[in-house]
């Protein structure tokens, strides 16, 4: 531990009031990286699709892109969160940034050189990027009390919702510009993506000092008294707690992740061009991150069950409007695409928040990668799901079938409920 999270660690102890400027300067490094890291997430998922099926000529494959950096940012969301909890928020955060960063160079050296290859090989690493900008959330619970975690995950989404948006709409531009240097132009938004990555992990690795994790994690063990015997009056509600918190998330990311990656295509097929999908998918991602602020609140304030229904009621006519959308209407297909991205808002923040009120500091960082490794495999599975259902089947029916995959959220919160209520009645019959 270094003098600075030392000095840290004993202003915090003296005063409750420093421990809070601290949790308040730590969200303002986080918002301020996550702009970047919007961008460099944004700009991929975009034109990834869409490169894969220009290098390969068919669309049965188009969700291998998606699949691979999501399928990548699984082994990096483990590797993030083991670095955290060993070494703090900053080392794991500004790593992971800076490795995504590397994979984006690889998938424009791999549109100039046409190697399908490489491009794969380059998603996986790409994916280290979408690990980081997710689990960066976290670093913003970690001196948040109680009542403040969920608008905590919210100021580090809203601040995604800048670069998020930017980049789609930035992808004719940065196409025009690679074009200039001699790249294809599905090669631009990468380029984007290197340079956003890349800054991001410089805002963290210099600016998050001291380390918010290892800061939390000494005030826990300072009363670890108070701790311990929260634990174990807890333990059953808290494993509760942390499957369906990761049920939600999970869920939340196949429906979204599925019927995102395919509607790019979709729209290709259809005769829309880079500006419409680019609009399309910007404000798509607007509405993943940009209600952030309002969701926290509202999970903070009407509890996290109720948002999590909102989140089932969401998808599920996101996946009905989607199916039912004309061909060619731009309008009713970024309505739905906009309830796509609110729905996936709605859960992850709730789940996020139903995690860490779940979990012990001690542990946390590591709970949190394991639980996010699964939520990338999620993603991944929908993203090659999607493309091969497509091919099969028809988008339309890719949708309706997202859309009724997000009601299984309905019976895992009555499980979590019964084992609460039972868990209420067995500690009053022990007191």
């Amino acid at each position: 531990m270094n003098a600075h999270n030392e000095l840290a660690i004993k202003d915090c102890l003296d005063s409750p009031e420093h421990q809070q400027a601290i949790y308040k300067k730590t969200l303002i490094i986080i918002m301020i990286a996550q702009v970047f890291g919007g961008a460099g997430l944004a700009a991929g998922i975009t034109v990834g699709a869409l490169l894969a099926q220009d290098m390969l000529g068919t669309d049965s494959f188009s969700g291998v892109p998606v699949a691979l950096f999501t399928l990548g940012s699984a082994g990096a969301a483990m590797f993030v969160g083991r670095l955290s909890q060993r070494y703090g928020r900053r080392t794991g955060l500004s790593i992971g940034f800076l490795i995504g960063g590397i994979g984006a160079a690889g998938a424009v050296a791999a549109a100039v050189t046409h190697s399908v290859i490489l491009l794969f090989i380059s998603l996986l690493i790409y994916g280290a990027g979408t690990a980081t900008n997710l689990q960066t959330r976290y670093a913003g619970t970690d001196l948040a009390k109680p009542a403040q975690r969920a608008t905590a995950v919210s100021f580090a989404m809203v601040a995604t919702t800048f670069g998020a948006v930017a980049g789609p709409n930035l992808v004719d531009v940065m196409g025009r510009f690679a074009v200039s240097i001699g790249i294809p132009p599905l090669g631009g938004p990468f380029i984007l993506a290197f340079a956003a990555y890349t800054l991001a992990g410089i805002v963290i690795f210099i600016f998050m000092r001291p380390d918010p994790y290892v800061l939390a994690k000494a005030l826990s063990k300072a009363e670890e008294t108070a701790r311990v015997k929260e634990s174990v009056t807890s333990s059953s509600k808290n494993k509760r707690g942390v499957v369906l918190g990761g049920a939600v998330m999970i869920l939340t990311q196949i429906v979204m992740v599925a019927i995102m990656t395919m509607t790019p295509v979709h729209m290709g097929h259809h005769g829309h061009g880079l500006t419409a999908i680019g609009l399309i998918i910007g404000i798509h991602i607007g509405a993943m991150y940009l209600p952030s602020l309002i969701t926290g609140v509202l999970v903070d304030k009407i509890g996290r069950m109720p948002m999590v229904a909102a989140a089932t009621l969401t998808l599920l006519a996101a996946g009905i409007l989607a199916a039912a959308a004309p061909a060619d209407s731009i309008v009713v297909l970024a309505i739905a695409l906009a309830l796509l991205g609110l729905g996936w808002n709605f859960g992850l923040i709730s789940g996020t928040a139903i995690l860490v009120d779940s979990t012990d500091t001690a542990t946390r960082a590591k709970t949190q990668g394991s639980v996010d490794v699964f939520i990338a495999l999620a993603g991944a599975s929908g993203g090659v799901l999607s493309g091969i259902i497509v091919a099969f089947s028809s988008y339309p029916a890719l949708s309706i079938g997202g859309g009724i995959i997000s009601l299984i959220l309905i019976p895992a919160m009555i499980w979590y409920l019964m084992g609460n209520r039972q868990t209420g009645k067995t500690k009053k019959q022990a007191n």
